[in-house]
């Protein structure tokens, strides 16, 4: 019998990155002006952009 292969990086994986992009989107924006505030525009951008997508998909 064949060990069944575990399905956490298949499940956790996307909402895992999104949390990690968030996390430096939020860390970025307390650090400095200039390219600290692109830096947290972007990160904090991406996560809306993936939950509108996702909602408008459906």
């Amino acid at each position: 019998m064949r060990p069944r292969r575990s399905n956490f990086w298949k499940v956790f994986s996307i909402p895992l990155a999104i949390g990690l992009v968030s996390v430096t989107g939020l860390f970025s924006a307390l650090l400095g002006d200039g390219a600290w505030d692109v830096l947290s525009w972007i990160g904090l951008g991406i996560p809306v952009w993936v939950s509108v997508r996702g909602l408008l998909k459906r």
